[in-house]
């Protein structure tokens, strides 16, 4: 924390001094009166007459910004003012977009990829493009990672709000995220920003270049930007929110796991115990933890417990030996990210432009998930004929039918390093292209591109089962492998384990994930009639897209041979499509009494892949301008969604499923502590449990030892294309001026999108929820029950994994009004130009419901809390009833001082749904103030700083997420600074 607080106000003053001189140098060298003194040109400041533009989510040039689909407009500025280093987490602060993967979301290998997911359809339903082309795919699931984008080029950011798949192509069907490059540089442009947080951790700093230049006598010009950004870890054992959460049974002390086939004598475990000066009796299938004097004591009860209370990540949780997990993750990654940019056009003549581009970004993302466990996979056992097993655990396996049989034990690899998990990404990106004029009024734009995402995974101290194992059945405990051997028995011992025993039961474990996209794309735009209210026109595209993956994990991860990581099977697959679109826009009047504005658009695209065939998107739009300014726009959208590589072609392979400990989460029904097994069917819970294959003798005690398991994925190659049906009506009130009532633009939008054929796996949640008639779907309690049949247990009853292959699983609907307002009102007392301002955002959800099967009813997760959920999950972490983002605060030729709200409404768990006579409690409405402020020091030179969650709001608790909270939605670092400087020249 001290490092990080010496380099906040190190780097702050430095930037503060490098502002001051920049700032007197130009006072000197760049007079204030002369006109030419300008600041570097941009797009936004380009002369907009000079030709027509193209709107985002059309591919018509029009001489107006008319548009008849939704567009959230985000400026650089506004993204500069949220202090974030990730432009990720300033979009989704805007109320239509769902919060999904982001510098919070990583560890266990998932990739700490940054995704954005338009209305909590899903972070693979929407398109991400720069400058309206598709960018660098991260992962077998066609995300693209928002921290490949430099944001030194960043001029600002449209969203479409509704379907566009007719316009941009599959997985449109929310909408589209278009990130806008500078379109041109004549200068150089330096902007530097950190921050920290009030306990003096959350460093991160964020620092670009950017300079281009006209050159051939104005017949070309070139834009570079160079960009670097850094983020530390902060783990939770810096937060005393996380000191009790994810209570784990597995334990640096290690467990003896009795079986229940072979379960040792009652009486000789209570006379253990009773030696100790115990009089309770002992269940015999208890679990028995080791303290450090070789004494036994019980897990469950604390009976005899002589070990750390509140130190060393112990805790007694309800009087029970835990380790809660969130003391030992870091809930926020480390990221060190290196991008260039570079880009440029030449006019080869007059009706003809050659242009080109390149990206090139290096990103590491780090995290550490804590100590290893014994879990997953097949378990190691102990033989009896380990030299280290302590006298009374020796007396107490003598007991059993079996004495002489190997046993099971739990456990937290206390002796070795937190697990971590690296994440490193090379990305590149090659396109080229040319653009001209064929004919009066008529253009043509082709382009083709290359680009590839390579992704490396370490996993650094990951421990060997086989290695463990060996050591376990030495008869020297391992002694002459490596010094010391392996003891397990007591926390002490295992704290105590030798650097060579830790290097031979620890390996870096790697994989390579490699993903490439070539793009072949011609464009043609033109002019067709004119009915007196302007040029009808049409765009004609037809492109080509083919997509390859390849993984390759490496031997040991392939084959389950890492405690508590899940085993990954190498995978390869492609898809291509071809596409032909065409798009026409037909201005019906213009300039007559109401109608200052009439026009109707359509758009059609046929898509044919290489593995699931042809499919058909479609829209139709208008537009009405009654008066100047008022705008009433509607349109309907047929949007379809292919299956992408990962949903064909991904082999079996394991994740996590959080379940949970019961009663207060799902957990395993079958866990006697669960509301299935407690409430009124519980006889017919338990017998399902043995049909399943928890033993008859353990059933009646049986309890699940953590709070996740496995889940296994699989693609399927028998997938049929998603498709939604989109609807949008709305209108814009834009009243321009510097009068009394100021600059005002009020925009309301109805959205409704109806998804059939969803893609996605089936929540491991709703499997378990299913499968034990938590919500009436299986009254039978029929082990054959097609979702108990995707449950597998091992030997002893636990859980291993919930299969969940994609499936086509039904539909998705969601329904909805986004407002939006700006409005600023000129305060000449105050200065010249100044003004005091308002920016709202607001998203209404009125419905958000789920179909798991096709004919099953729909469930309502409107306003529901999924604390668990994944970037892709349906449905999301989140769906609010209410969600708004509103900034205020005085502008003027100085700078700028305002306060930004962001609120979400109350929230149901999502057990509320799933198992709702046992729902867990919500989570309350949830607001943060920010503060920021800009000073205009000289022209050219700007400073900036802010503080973020001003009243240091603290986390909400969060029943359905495994930590107790979700910090991907939710504010965990606390107040927090950032300080900035731009520079420009």
């Amino acid at each position: 924390m001290r490092q990080a607080t010496f380099r906040f106000a190190f780097t702050t003053s430095v930037l503060t001094l490098a502002a001051a001189f920049a700032s007197s140098a130009a006072a000197q060298t760049i007079p204030a009166a002369d006109p030419a003194a300008q600041a570097p040109s941009t797009a936004s400041e380009e002369d907009a007459a000079a030709a027509d533009v193209i709107v985002t989510g059309t591919l018509i040039r029009r001489a107006n910004d008319s548009s008849a689909s939704p567009i959230v407009s985000v400026s650089d500025a506004s993204i500069r003012e949220t202090g974030a280093v990730n432009v990720v987490d300033a979009l989704n602060q805007i109320p239509s977009f769902t919060t999904s993967g982001n510098g919070n979301t990583g560890g266990q290998g998932t990739g700490g990829r940054s995704t954005v997911n338009l209305h909590g359809l899903g972070s693979n339903r929407n398109l991400v493009l720069l400058d309206g082309r598709r960018l660098p795919v991260s992962d077998i699931n066609g995300n693209v990672d928002i921290n490949i984008i430099p944001d030194a080029i960043i001029g600002g950011v449209d969203v479409i709000t509704g379907g566009a798949s007719a316009v941009y192509g599959s997985d449109a069907i929310s909408g589209v995220v278009n990130f806008k490059t500078l379109r041109k540089l004549d200068g150089f442009r330096i902007d530097l920003q950190n921050g920290i947080s009030e306990r003096g951790d959350a460093y991160r700093f964020n620092g670009s270049l950017a300079f281009g230049s006209s050159f051939g006598g104005d017949r070309g010009n070139v834009v570079a930007a160079f960009s670097y950004a850094k983020a530390d870890p902060i783990n939770g054992s810096t937060r005393a929110f996380f000191n009790d959460k994810t209570p784990s049974s597995f334990i640096g002390s290690g467990t003896f796991v009795p079986s229940a086939t072979n379960a040792p004598s009652s009486a000789t475990v209570n006379g253990v115990f009773a030696s100790y000066g115990n009089t309770t009796t002992i269940n015999p299938l208890l679990n028995l933890g080791f303290n450090n004097d070789s004494t036994l004591f019980t897990q469950t009860g604390a009976i005899n417990y002589k070990g750390a209370r509140d130190t060393q990540g112990y805790l007694l949780v309800g009087n029970n030996v835990r380790m809660p997990v969130g003391q030992q993750i870091q809930f926020a990654n480390a990221l060190d990210r290196k991008t260039a940019f570079l880009k440029g056009d030449y006019q080869l003549s007059p009706a003809l432009t050659a242009y080109g581009q390149f990206m090139y970004v290096d990103l590491t993302v780090n995290t550490e998930s804590g100590g290893s466990l014994t879990q997953f996979g097949a378990l190691t056992t102990v033989p009896t004929t380990n030299p280290f097993i302590p006298a009374a655990l020796r007396t107490i396996l003598a007991s059993r039918p079996n004495p002489t049989a190997p046993f099971t034990w739990n456990g937290r690899y206390v002796g070795v390093p937190y697990k971590s998990f690296g994440e490193h990404y090379t990305i590149q990106q090659y396109l080229a292209g040319l653009r001209g004029d064929i004919a009066s009024g008529w253009t043509f734009d082709v382009f083709a591109s290359w680009d590839k995402s390579a992704h490396q995974l370490k996993i650094g101290n990951a421990v060997v089962k086989s290695r463990v194992q060996t050591l376990l059945n030495a008869s020297d405990g391992g002694a002459s492998v490596c010094a010391g051997g392996l003891n397990i028995f007591g926390d002490a011992n295992a704290r105590s384990l030798s650097a060579a025993c830790r290097d031979y039961i620890t390996k870096t474990a790697f994989s390579q994930e490699d993903l490439t996209q070539t793009q072949v794309q011609a464009q043609l735009n033109g002019r067709l009639f004119d009915l007196g209210a302007g040029p009808a026109q049409i765009a004609v595209v037809g492109s080509y897209r083919k997509n390859t993956y390849d993984y390759v994990p490496d031997s040991d991860l392939r084959a389950q041979n890492l405690e508590s990581i899940i085993a990954s099977a190498p995978a390869a697959g492609n898809i291509s499509v071809k596409e032909i679109a065409a798009q026409v826009d037909v201005p019906l009047l213009s300039n007559r009494p109401f109608f200052e504005e009439l026009g109707v658009g359509a758009a059609v695209r046929l898509s044919d892949y290489s593995v699931t065939g042809s499919v058909t998107s479609y829209e139709a739009d208008a537009r009405w301008r009654p008066f100047k300014p008022l705008l009433i726009r509607g349109s309907y959208q047929r949007a379809v969604r292919a299956p992408n590589i990962g949903e064909l072609f991904t082999p079996a392979s394991g994740t996590q499923l959080v379940i949970g400990t019961p009663p207060a989460s799902i957990g395993d029904p079958c866990d006697i502590r669960s509301g299935a097994r407690t409430g009124a069917n519980g006889t017919q819970v338990s017998a399902l449990c043995v049909a399943q294959g928890v033993p008859a003798a353990a059933v009646s005690s049986y309890t699940f030892p953590t709070t996740a398991t496995g889940q296994t994925i699989a693609g399927n190659l028998g997938l049929t294309p998603e498709k939604a049906d989109t609807y949008n009506v709305g209108f814009v009130f834009d009243v321009p001026g510097r009068g009394v009532f100021g600059d005002l633009t009020l925009s309301v939008d109805y959205y409704n999108i109806k998804v059939k054929n969803v893609i996605s796996t089936v929540p491991g949640l709703t499997v378990l929820s299913k499968c034990f008639n938590l919500d009436g779907t299986n009254p039978s309690y029929s082990a054959s029950n097609s979702y108990c049949t995707a449950i597998q247990r091992d030997a002893t009853g636990q859980i291993v994994s919930v299969n969940t292959p994609y499936l086509n699983i039904g539909g998705l609907r969601t329904e909805g009004v986004e407002f939006q307002a700006n409005w600023s009102v000129p305060t000449p007392f105050l200065g010249e130009s100044s003004s005091v301002f308002v920016n709202a955002g607001v998203d209404w959800t009125r419905k958000y419901e789920v179909q798991l099967l096709p004919g099953s009813p729909f469930l309502d997760y409107t306003g529901v809390s999924n604390g668990g959920a994944g970037p892709t999950s349906v449905p999301p972490r989140a769906t609010p009833k209410w969600k708004a983002l509103t900034s205020f605060g005085y502008r003027g030729e100085g700078g700028s001082l305002g306060l930004r709200w962001r609120y979400q409404s109350p929230l149901r768990d999502v057990s509320a749904v799933l198992t709702p006579a046992t729902a867990q409690v919500g989570v309350p409405a949830y607001a943060l103030w920010d503060m920021f402020t800009t000073l205009k020091a000289a022209q050219g030179f700007e400073l900036r700083f802010g503080v973020n969650n001003l009243f240091d709001k603290q986390l909400p608790y969060v029943a359905s997420s495994q930590n107790g909270t979700d910090v991907a939605l939710y504010d965990a670092v606390g107040r927090s600074f950032y300080a900035g400087v731009r520079v420009s020249f």
